[in-house]
């Protein structure tokens, strides 16, 4: 909704911020990046009601993510999140695949009379909505193509000379 505030560009996690940097404890700009709360990072355990592509995509990411340090136990419910609309969009996009892009609809009038027409499936709205869903939370994590280069470690010098900022 513009205007509100929460419209414009989300600020990035403080784990995004230091490794695109340009220094320690800074962000690209060469702004300090304040610390922030001392939450145990360690990876969330997924819940037992995941369906099979959700739990899948859990498995796929949560290491990842982990490894990063980028994720904590609270967590666990936004990837759940995350993860179960990848299960709604692989069903959907199933679902599509069966029973093709439009779908045939029926009805009979009072008199016997039968009208046919045809309409988008259902499906496609779910999965489209569900690929929303999946860009939005996938931003969250930095999981998407356009938030994988804010995740790739800064290059460091193994070499340090004093007064050269090339080095």
């Amino acid at each position: 909704m513009p205007g509100s505030a929460n419209s414009g560009r989300r600020s990035a996690p403080r784990a995004l911020k230091l490794l695109e940097g340009r220094a320690e404890g800074r962000d690209s700009g060469g702004r300090e990046v304040p610390a922030t709360p001392g939450f145990v990072r360690l990876a969330p355990e997924p819940p037992t009601w995941l369906g099979d592509h959700a739990r899948a995509m859990w498995e796929l990411v949560v290491p990842e993510l982990q490894r990063l340090q980028l994720v904590k136990p609270i967590d666990a419910a936004s990837l759940s999140a995350y993860c179960e609309m990848w299960e709604l969009f692989v069903t959907a996009t199933d679902e599509v695949h069966r029973s093709g892009l439009v779908v045939k609809n029926r009805s009979v009038k009072k008199d016997g009379t039968e009208s046919v027409w045809y309409t988008q499936n259902p499906a496609v709205g779910i999965q489209t909505k569900a690929q929303a869903a999946i860009r939005g939370w996938a931003q969250e994590f930095g999981l998407s193509p356009a938030a994988e280069s804010r995740v790739s470690p800064p290059v460091v010098s193994s070499v340090y000379v004093p007064g050269n900022p090339f080095a």
